[in-house]
């Protein structure tokens, strides 16, 4: 397998230190196996280079599902940025968005302010918890067929091929000499990978800037040095991930072959090859009976068209990504012979284990692991709707002013200052009305005017947050302690929607 790993030397048993060693005095018996070492050391080196993979085009039940997952999930990739969305004048028009300037981030009609980060930590633990759900039913079932390094890499490969050929001939190209034709060939392949990297790397800008207007800016010239930094680094980092690095980034970048460990079991679904029935594997001519043999006809091909160039009947591999193109080469051999399909198989290891036996095989699904994971996202799902539905379009901030704590007027009452900060999410200016609870004869004045009939007015400016400095001024009779706990009701004069807001009054000590 590893071609780039020395060929470890024959020692002929004429030279062994037995031999070797016959009539010879100890300096020469020394020197004898200082020049063995040296010579093993030299022939086996400690690290191996790069074997270049070339994965073989394969047609079947699981290729079909992988290019269908490749065109929807590059669609909605490619697509996304320039869906259009109307909220009104002065808004972002885009759908989906992270606008960092404004610090909002858009998904159609939701509109994520920054103090509701908490969002993000929601989506976070649902893309986490989903993917241990899914790596304890079916392995790497994310890896094989939705990661991006995946969806790129198929997508760089299939131009390969329509440029180069398939394995054999790619092969053979690369073994050839520098000609006319093969440098056509390679210059077209890596000019038709830029291209793709750049439109990979320029949509992910657009997540992040409007689309049309970032698009004209870059091809002009006129954008910021920022977004050119920005879409030189995600083309290139396309490019050399899924053009050159491909399986490399899987097994030695990727720290998620080596998490799945912890979240798999013996019911776990998985690449698996039947070796109780494969076994013992040989050659096969036409016509010749399996009597005796095991179905395994050593051919390769489930290693040919591994991206990741590994044999899957060595068992269970950190470096099996679970795409299942493997299956689609064994079964179309198995066609070919006359052998019944699944030699290699999407299965567990306790269902190896029974069909070895000639037990019927078993799936259990409903797992405590699984429960747990199932039960961990639908809490988050759960909250995270609940919030969501339940989020308010007005938020308040209320600060009681420090220096001086409260002040004691004229006539003998005592005022304590606040600031009322007003987030206003919706798309209008909207007025509410601000009233106080629990302190009996207080008067609320600002902006230099005492409040009619107990309540003042305050406006707030559209997608925007309102400032005011309100005073709220109590009878001392009303003061009963140093601090006391008060209410501010804050009612929108539209809708007449009310929420209740707690703070303090400060008083002298009594």
């Amino acid at each position: 397998m590893d071609q780039g790993m020395g060929a470890i030397p024959v020692v002929d048993s004429a030279r062994r230190p037995e031999a070797a060693t016959s009539g010879a005095s100890m300096s020469d018996v020394a020197e004898f196996h200082d020049a063995l070492s040296r010579t093993e050391q030299k022939a086996s080196p400690l690290y191996a280079g790069r074997v270049k993979v070339y994965p073989k085009s394969v047609r079947g039940t699981f290729r079909t599902i992988k290019w269908a997952v490749l065109i929807v999930l590059l669609g909605l990739y490619y697509i996304a940025p320039w869906i259009r969305w109307d909220r009104g004048p002065g808004a972002p028009s885009q759908a989906i968005l992270a606008d960092f300037e404004t610090r909002r981030i858009y998904f159609f009609w939701i509109e994520i302010w920054p103090q509701e980060v908490y969002f993000l930590t929601g989506i976070l633990m649902l893309a986490a918890f989903g993917l241990f759900l899914a790596t304890a039913l079916f392995g790497r079932l994310w890896c094989g067929f939705a990661c991006p390094q995946t969806v790129w890499t198929d997508l760089f490969m299939w131009v390969e091929r329509l440029i180069e050929g398939d394995r054999a001939q790619r092969m053979r190209l690369d073994e050839q000499p520098w000609t006319a034709e093969k440098i056509r060939k390679k210059f077209a392949k890596h000019v038709a990978w830029v291209l793709i990297a750049a439109a990979t790397g320029g949509a992910w800008i657009m997540y992040f800037n409007d689309a049309p207007t970032v698009v004209r800016e870059i091809v002009t010239g006129q954008a910021s040095t920022a977004v050119y930094f920005f879409f030189g680094l995600f083309t290139f980092t396309t490019y050399l991930l899924a053009g050159h690095a491909r399986e490399q980034v899987c097994t030695y970048m990727c720290p998620w072959p080596r998490i799945q460990g912890a979240l798999v079991d013996q019911d776990t679904m998985a690449i698996s090859y039947e070796a109780w029935r494969g076994e013992p594997r040989g050659k096969y001519k036409k016509g010749q009976s399996f009597e005796g043999r095991g179905d395994c006809i050593d051919c390769r091909q489930c290693v040919a068209v591994c991206p990741m160039g590994i044999d899957i009947r060595d068992g269970f591999q950190l470096e099996c990504i679970g795409c299942g193109l493997c299956i689609d080469a064994c079964d179309d051999v198995m066609k070919k012979i006359g052998r019944p399909p699944e030699l290699i198989s999407y299965d567990s290891e306790r269902n190896l284990e029974l069909k070895a036996a000639g037990k019927p095989p078993v799936w259990r699904l409903v797992r405590p692991r699984t429960v747990l994971y199932a039960g961990v996202l639908t809490v988050v799902a759960s909250v995270m709707l609940g919030v969501l539905a339940l989020r308010t379009t007005t938020d308040v901030n209320i600060l009681p002013e420090r220096n001086p704590l409260f002040v004691t007027l004229s006539d003998g009452s005592i005022r304590n200052g606040y600031t009322f900060k007003i987030l206003n999410k919706e798309r209008h200016p909207r007025t509410y009305e601000l009233g106080v609870e629990g302190l009996p004869g207080a008067r609320l004045s600002g902006a230099g005017e005492q409040a009619e009939r107990g309540t003042l007015l305050l406006d707030a400016p559209p997608d925007g947050v309102g400032a005011h400095r309100i005073y709220l001024a109590a009878p001392r009779a009303s003061v009963t302690g140093e601090v006391m706990d008060i209410a501010f009701t804050l009612t929108d004069t539209r809708t007449g929607e009310s929420k209740r807001f707690t703070t303090t009054f400060r008083g002298p000590k009594r």
